[in-house]
C-alpha cells in the first residue's frame, strides 16, 4: 500500500473513560476502495474506535489522517463535511421527523442555494431510492414508526445523502432477522462498488470477514491481530474466539 493509496491513516489512538481505558496505541490504514472491518467481543473498543475518528469523544492521545490531512482536532460537523461520515449503532434516526426530514437532514453539511448543489442533493436522494426503494414508499412516514431494518435503511440513507467518500458503519446489522442482515450487507457491497470506502464494526464476525478484503481484531482497547480476511477466517484463534470453532 502507497501513501497515495492510504485514506484513513490512525496512528497511537488512546481513549480513557475516567480511569478506564478504553483504547490503547490503535493504529490501522484504511486504502482507497477497500471494505476494512474491525471485529471484536462486546466491549472490545470497536464502537469507541470510530467515535474517536469521528472526533464525537475527546481522544486522550493518537492522530487520524484522513486523506492526507489531519482531522484529529477538526471539529465533528466539518469531517462529515470533508467525507468521512459515520451511521451509528443502534441507527440514531430522527424518530419524530419524516422519512423524507430525516434524508435532507443527511444533506446538511452540503446545504447551499446554489442551483447546481441543490440539483445534486436532489439527484442524490434519487439514488438513496434506487438502493433503499422502501424509503421512496414510505417518504411521508414518521420515521419512528419503521421497523427495524426500515429504520436502518434509512440511517444508510442519510448517511449516503452527506455524499461519504469513506463511510463509517457501527453494527449495522444489530438486531436485524437474518434475511434483512443478507440484504444490508449486498447493499454495503454495492455501495463500496461505486466508489466509497468503507470501515465496518460488525457483530457478525462471519459475514463481516466475507465482505471485507482485510480485518483488524481489536481486544480490550488494542489490536491484536491483522490481516487479509480470507486469512483471518481460517485462523485457528479467530475461529475459536469469533466464528464459533
Amino acid at each position: 500500500m502507497t501513501p497515495n493509496d492510504v485514506m484513513l491513516k490512525v496512528e497511537g489512538l488512546s481513549v480513557n473513560y475516567g480511569a478506564i481505558s478504553a483504547l490503547r496505541g490503535v493504529s490501522f490504514q484504511v486504502a482507497r476502495g477497500e471494505i476494512i472491518t474491525l471485529i471484536g467481543a462486546n466491549g472490545a473498543g470497536k464502537s469507541t474506535t470510530l467515535h474517536a475518528i469521528s472526533n464525537i469523544i475527546k481522544k486522550a492521545s493518537g492522530t487520524v489522517i484522513f486523506d492526507g490531512k489531519d482531522i484529529s482536532a477538526m471539529p465533528p460537523d466539518r469531517i462529515v463535511a470533508a467525507g468521512l461520515v459515520q451511521v451509528p449503532e443502534g441507527r440514531r434516526i430522527f424518530a419524530n421527523l419524516s422519512v423524507r426530514d430525516n434524508l435532507e437532514m443527511g444533506a446538511y453539511s452540503r446545504r447551499s442555494v446554489t442551483p447546481a448543489e441543490k440539483h445534486a442533493i436532489r439527484s442524490d436522494m434519487e439514488k438513496v431510492f434506487d438502493i433503499f426503494p422502501r424509503l421512496r414508499e414510505r417518504l411521508k412516514q414518521v420515521a419512528g414508526t419503521l421497523s427495524g431494518g426500515e429504520q436502518q435503511m434509512l440511517a444508510m440513507g442519510r448517511s449516503l445523502m452527506a455524499s461519504p467518500r469513506l463511510l463509517l458503519l457501527d453494527e449495522p446489522s444489530m438486531g436485524l432477522a437474518p434475511i434483512l442482515v443478507d440484504e444490508i450487507f449486498s447493499v454495503i457491497k454495492g455501495i463500496n462498488e461505486t466508489g466509497t470506502t468503507v470501515l465496518l464494526v460488525e457483530q457478525n464476525a462471519y459475514k463481516a470477514l466475507a465482505l471485507a478484503s482485510r480485518a483488524y481484531i481489536l481486544e480490550t482497547g488494542e489490536i491484536i491481530k491483522s490481516g487479509p480476511a480470507a486469512d483471518l477466517m481460517k485462523d485457528h484463534a479467530v475461529k475459536t474466539a469469533y466464528l464459533g470453532g
